[in-house]
């Protein structure tokens, strides 16, 4: 396995794309009932935790920059080969692979059951996710570009639900609010931790960093993705803590769907049918990209194809959500990706930042000593 990649022009993309694909990342099914969480851990002050998170993404993001930059043109599995050597590298590498299908597994379940709960009770897990792998299957095949121009048009096409907040933005107690600083830092480090499901998705610039053209303006396009992201999750949260009261929030599950519940058009009655069906140009995309990171990950350590891949994956999840359609099965594997999830994205580039710095300066230090 080469260390660096030789990726084409024809498949690299500008940089301004980050922006998008980190948001899309980010901004997914966890999203919908997030608050819940958050607000369950430090009540009025979630805002604050927020906050934590977004610093916290701040600092890993920049260690993942850091490591990228010390090689010519590499992602985190060359890194991982390059550090720790091929077996144990490839070891690794197909850890994050298997995360990485375990976050499919956990988006899909999740927005079948809400298809399942909001419009269709009786719908059929097997043909919601048919439907939505069929669509999976024929983005991958597109390469690269189709992909994040999947992604740049449906993150678009999307944005307008933010402007159907007015309504529940019109009803909110600000009391709810207040008073603020009242939670212990424990407390607000665990409001942190708890929107982690959220905030997963930063792990793409591990695997996408090669594939970038001008990587002078990567770093501020993704810092500037996880500022969008962040401040929607906040003012889904403000909203939310405004919006229901404490007792409401312990019968909820969806707290920002709900949320759309009350408004209505004249044409329109129930909005929020139309909020749930449109939320899939929200998905949709992001389990796109992560299975192409798979396919490329698998190209990249074990020299399979990536249609080879591609379809195996998909029909193992298809398999999967067939079978799976009890909600307590469902939390407790989006409890697992969780966990799993922030020891992978959240603390393990810190654990692997001073094996880079080490391995480079000893490299350097080979070097001028042959000199």
């Amino acid at each position: 396995m080469d260390i660096n990649l030789d990726v084409k022009a024809g498949n690299r993309i500008r940089s301004f794309y980050l922006f998008f694909i980190i948001i899309s990342a980010q901004i997914s099914v966890g999203i919908t009932g997030i608050p819940k969480f958050i607000l369950k851990e430090t009540q009025q002050d979630a805002w604050i935790s927020i906050l934590i998170a977004f610093v916290y993404m701040l600092i890993v993001v920049t260690a993942m920059f850091f490591m990228l930059t010390q090689y010519q043109n590499t992602d985190i599995f060359g890194i991982q080969v390059d550090i720790f050597g091929k077996w144990i590298g490839k070891l690794l590498g197909t850890i994050y692979i298997m995360y990485f299908t375990l976050s499919i597994l956990a988006i899909m379940l999740t927005y079948i059951q809400i298809i399942q709960i909001f419009i269709y009770p009786t719908m059929s897990s097997f043909v919601m996710a048919f439907l939505l792998l069929t669509l999976v299957v024929y983005s991958v095949l597109g390469g690269l570009r189709v992909i994040v121009g999947v992604i740049f048009i449906f993150t678009l096409l999307s944005s307008w639900i933010l402007f159907l907040l007015y309504d529940p933005i019109s009803r909110m107690e600000m009391t709810h609010l207040l008073p603020i600083f009242q939670s212990s830092i424990p407390e607000l480090l665990k409001g942190a931790r708890a929107s982690i499901f959220t905030f997963l998705g930063i792990e793409a610039i591990f695997v996408i960093f090669p594939f970038i053209e001008n990587r002078q303006d990567a770093k501020r396009s993704t810092i500037l993705g996880i500022c969008a992201s962040t401040l929607i999750v906040l003012l889904m949260t403000m909203i939310s803590i405004g919006y229901y009261s404490s007792e409401d929030f312990e019968e909820i599950n969806w707290s920002v769907l709900r949320l759309f519940k009350g408004i209505s058009l004249p044409m329109i009655e129930r909005l929020d049918y139309v909020v749930v069906v449109e939320w899939m140009m929200v998905t949709l995309p992001t389990i796109i990209f992560i299975m192409w990171m798979i396919t490329h990950g698998m190209k990249r350590m074990y020299k399979i194809k990536q249609k080879t891949t591609l379809y195996i994956v998909a029909i193992i999840v298809l398999i999967i959500c067939s079978f799976i359609e009890d909600e307590h099965t469902v939390e407790i594997i989006t409890e697992i990706s969780s966990v799993v999830g922030f020891w992978i994205v959240f603390v393990y580039p810190l654990i692997l930042l001073p094996f880079v710095i080490v391995k480079m300066k000893w490299r350097k230090h080979k070097g001028s000593a042959k000199e």
